[in-house]
């Protein structure tokens, strides 16, 4: 049997999964270096910048027709294909989304033999924000990272994982990309569903390289985001823009391609909802206790919401686009500037929400106006379907004491 995107047998087909040590730790240097075998890893699965073409579209028709899936719609083929980009950044999106694509299968594949190959379990170091750096952290933060410098679209990156925004040198990519290579990770010993999360941004600097101001912009800014999610099938979530939408594809191992399964996605205007870690209530100010409150409440036609939390911010947020409702995560007094992180979780995911029809806001502000002044910037989150949100901002309103 031969994979579509190989030449190699199937039982001599490898995918690159980065080797994790404990004794070296590239998370605080400031540039990173690929490999120089990384390009034969990778080359089964680039796109030709002259052609815009996978190096599997010969074979992909044929895969299809074999199987009768005429009308299915591969991720690449999508962009490729899509009128409200023009022509230049069909090409460069192309190249990106390969990139990411394949740093989702490399974590999804990890993610399946974690158990075996004892990839379970800490490193015993910490990242830039004082958590326990899990084995898969590492793995796939560096599947990403080589993944995206492979493309030649990428200036800067800035991720979870990473003291300072990485520049790129001797590139002349024009693209900008923040991301969360494993959210939920601190689950994942659970075999609770963790995801990717990553927001790209065009390169603003003048210089030849880009710098870490690159980074610094508002959600407003994004020309594009996503998520993968890794759970009983790899999905990724993607959107290009508020006129494109946001569109759906689930990972095919028999044709090695993500293909769209859930086109034009809208998040319901009204949700029976909440998203929120119940355990803080204690530190929570006046606005979110009372807005959980009314989210309990029953009368005058309305019944309570229901409470579903899992822990990890995608597979809340996946579940809220699907479903309707509300994701929350709070300021509090523990974390008075809220806990999750703009660039690379609220930001892209705020995106991708707004884009389907709901909202983001703080609270007090859209989660899209936020611009950031570090990279690591934390805020509070409410997301989700129109009505709930509307509902949290008029609590703030009503507490203005807990802004």
């Amino acid at each position: 049997m031969k994979f579509p995107n190989s030449n190699l047998p199937c039982k001599e087909r490898r995918l690159f999964l980065p080797q994790v040590t404990n004794n070296v730790d590239t998370r605080k240097r400031g540039r990173t270096r690929v490999p120089p075998n990384t390009r034969e890893r990778l080359k089964h699965l680039t796109v030709d910048p002259h052609t815009t073409q996978t190096s599997s579209s010969s074979t992909e028709d044929e895969s299809m027709s074999e199987i009768g899936r005429k009308n299915l719609v591969t991720m690449t083929r999508y962009i490729q294909k899509n009128d409200k980009l023009p022509e230049d950044k069909r090409s460069e999106f192309a190249l990106l989304f390969s990139a990411i694509q394949l740093a989702s299968k490399i974590v999804g594949n990890s993610m399946k033999r974690a158990g075996i190959e004892s990839q379970f379990g800490v490193t015993g170091t910490t990242n830039v924000h004082g958590e326990e750096v899990k084995k898969l952290d590492l793995i796939a933060n560096d599947a990403f990272k080589e993944a995206l410098v492979e493309s030649g679209q990428v200036a800067v990156m800035a991720s979870e994982e990473e003291e300072e925004a990485v520049i790129v040198e001797n590139t002349t990519g024009k693209y900008v990309i923040t991301f969360d290579p494993l959210d939920g990770s601190s689950n994942i010993d659970a075999n609770v569903s963790v995801g990717s999360i990553f927001g790209i941004y065009e390169k603003k600097s003048a210089g030849k390289n880009g710098d870490t101001s690159d980074c610094l912009q508002a959600g407003r800014q994004l020309v594009a985001s996503g998520y993968s999610i890794y759970g009983s099938a790899i999905i990724m979530v993607i959107s290009l823009g508020r006129e494109s939408g946001v569109q759906g594809f689930t990972f095919d191992p028999s044709l090695g391609e993500f293909v769209m399964s859930h086109p034009d996605m809208k998040v319901p205007e009204n949700g029976a909802i909440y998203s929120v870690n119940e355990g803080n209530s204690a530190y929570w100010p006046k606005a979110t206790s009372q807005y959980v409150e009314y989210c309990k409440s029953s009368g005058e036609g309305k019944k309570p919401y229901s409470a579903r939390y899992i822990g990890s911010m995608v597979a809340d947020v996946h579940r809220t686009l699907l479903y309707g409702g509300i994701f929350m995560y709070p300021a509090d007094s523990k974390s008075p500037n809220g806990k999750l992180r703009y660039l690379y979780e609220v930001a892209p995911l705020s995106f991708i929400v707004e884009n389907s029809g709901g909202l983001a806001t703080t609270g007090t502000k859209r989660c899209l106006d936020i611009v950031p002044d570090k990279v690591h910037l934390r805020v509070p989150v409410f997301m989700g379907s129109k009505r709930q949100v509307l509902d949290v901002e008029e609590y703030f309103k009503k507490f203005p004491e807990s802004k």
